[in-house]
């Protein structure tokens, strides 16, 4: 782990608050997940750098000379950071489109809806598995869009000059071994689950794993979780019965694993789409939304758990169309 310009953010927003407390609601963050990565920076720099007590967070004489570095060099990236990025707007050719994504279905119907309002562009993508550190390209000009997510209280922070828009808020699934004797249930408990060893993503960059575990918490259980992967080395540790997880709803249904509800749906995972507020896309947002979100009701369609939950909570995840337009679980079983 190196030294990023986040970990210095971080240290500045502890003291700026002087309460770990104050500055995890500033960052839209839990207690417990900054204590945790303030230990990491601590190692990292090799001394400790605030006095945690009860009256707050102190920086120490350490701390102090981290901070009177990170004021030095922040305003400088911050100004880099606008130039560039203003830079890179004003010189990219006007045909050219760059998408990332994070692990999600919506990343094809995005490149198919910047094709179509946007026939002569040049589209590429690339993926990454923080939806911050996309956030961070799109903010800088390194990105025209972005498909990201985030997860109740732990929002993405807002970015000046980007466009945030929700597409749907839906419930994260419990993924089993088919063999497994939770696997020919209708719905897992999530307590159920705790009793079983877990796979989860990794922590630095995505904050699935802090609010999955933080859910756990608060039914008295703490998962143990010895496997750390991603993508399909999670899904192999799942179809090997080394491991439970967790994953999206429209998760696609693989040989060796089954999808099921979490009872009382206590985890949910949000769908977001990101551009430019003067990007190439800024003019078909409206537009583009709506055909992102029919291409995800085509995905629901295709997912027989996640469909059969929709018909049966029809409006617990609504999708959205454009403004004051909204599709639930009834106009999915209509597209069918």
């Amino acid at each position: 782990m190196e030294l990023e310009v986040r970990h210095l953010r971080v240290l500045c927003a502890i003291a700026e608050a002087g309460s770990l407390t104050r500055a995890a609601a500033a960052l839209s963050m839990t207690q417990p997940g900054l204590s945790t990565q303030l230990r990491r920076i601590e190692t990292m720099l090799g001394g400790v750098l605030f006095d945690r007590g009860r009256s707050g967070a102190t920086p120490t004489d350490f701390g102090e000379l981290v901070l009177a570095r990170a004021h030095a060099v922040l305003p400088g990236i911050d100004a880099l950071l606008a130039d560039t990025a203003g830079a890179a707007r004003r010189l990219a050719p006007p045909d050219r489109v760059r998408v990332g994504s994070v692990g999600a279905p919506l990343l094809g119907h995005l490149l198919l809806a910047v094709r179509k309002f946007l026939p002569t562009a040049e589209v590429t993508s690339r993926c990454h598995h923080s939806p911050v550190t996309l956030l961070d390209d799109l903010t800088a000009g390194r990105l025209e869009a972005a498909v990201l997510g985030d997860h109740p209280e732990q929002v993405l922070p807002p970015r000046d000059g980007v466009i945030l828009t929700p597409l749907v808020t839906e419930p994260v699934f419990a993924l089993l071994p088919s063999t497994h004797p939770l696997a020919g249930e209708e719905a897992v408990r999530l307590t159920e689950l705790a009793d079983h060893d877990w796979a989860m993503p990794r922590h630095d960059g995505d904050r699935t794993r802090e609010y999955w575990s933080s859910v756990c918490a608060l039914t008295g259980r703490r998962p143990s979780a010895p496997h750390e992967a991603e993508g399909r080395q999670l899904v192999e540790l799942v179809r090997a019965g080394l491991a439970v997880s967790l994953c999206q709803a429209t998760f696609a249904q693989t040989p060796g694993v089954t999808i099921r509800p979490l009872a009382g749906n206590p985890l949910w995972y949000r769908h977001v789409l990101a551009w430019h507020r003067d990007g190439p896309l800024a003019a078909h947002g409206d537009r583009i939304v709506r055909a992102v979100a029919a291409g995800y009701l085509d995905t629901c369609a295709a997912s027989a758990v996640y469909s059969d939950w929709r018909r049966r909570h029809p409006d617990a995840a609504p999708v959205r169309e454009q403004e004051g337009v909204r599709l639930g679980g009834s106009d999915l079983e209509a597209r069918r």
